[in-house]
């Protein structure tokens, strides 16, 4: 599997909480040198983004990262980063609220979202490092019923990140037209390889330079 091959499938990521300016605009560089997927940034940076690299492809986060937060904001949170230039969004599921088996909420939820931004990509993520086999699955049921694009394992910013194992459940659970993304602890080109070769149609990662030219 070729370097260029693994790129096309990488959201380059910087969602830490110090990220500046600078960092953000080095990441832009890195991702229209090789050619990744997007760049997966926070919301804020979007507008100046757009700007400055027309022709880059945008990705921010939404209920990011805990998921917690009113239906009400998610809406509005997507809504304005579309409107700054986002082309896809990533949203954090409720995850109490899947948890403890209200499917409808978190359905409505992704729903309400996909309808805000319509055509643009919406990649749901369901944190997997809080949930048990049965709630992924009802997670895979929510997220194909709400009309998402992808289906995406974690934040990167809880207990866990990827696993093949559940790659290889979303794959079996998930509807057809849903795609999935795997972020959080993938770090080699191996691992990349693994997941590419597995399904994925994304990886989001903040080291696939690294990973992949040392």
């Amino acid at each position: 599997m070729t370097n260029e091959f693994i790129f096309s499938h990488v959201d380059h990521t910087l969602l830490k909480a110090a990220a500046t300016w600078e960092e953000i605009r080095k990441l832009c560089e890195e991702a229209e040198k090789y050619h990744m997927a997007s760049v997966c940034i926070p919301s804020s940076f979007v507008k100046k983004v757009r700007k400055e690299f027309p022709s880059l492809t945008i990705c921010t986060v939404v209920g990011f990262p805990l998921g917690n937060c009113s239906t009400h904001a998610k809406v509005e949170e997507a809504g304005n980063a579309i409107a700054d230039g986002a082309d896809e969004i990533d949203m954090v599921i409720h995850i109490g609220a899947l948890k403890e088996g209200n499917l409808a909420y978190v359905t409505d939820e992704i729903a309400a979202v996909k309808g805000t931004i319509e055509d643009h990509v919406l990649k749901v993520i369901v944190e997997t490092c809080y949930l048990n086999e049965k709630e992924k699955i009802h997670a895979c049921r929510c997220v194909t019923e709400g009309g998402a694009d992808y289906i995406k394992t974690s934040t990167g910013f809880g207990g866990k990140g990827a696993t093949l194992e559940d790659v290889k459940l979303f794959r079996k659970y998930v509807g057809k037209d849903v795609k999935i993304k795997a972020a959080g602890g993938i770090h080699t080109k191996e691992e990349m390889e693994a997941y590419l070769n597995a399904g994925v149609s994304r990886i989001g990662a903040s080291g696939a330079i690294k990973a992949l030219l040392g």
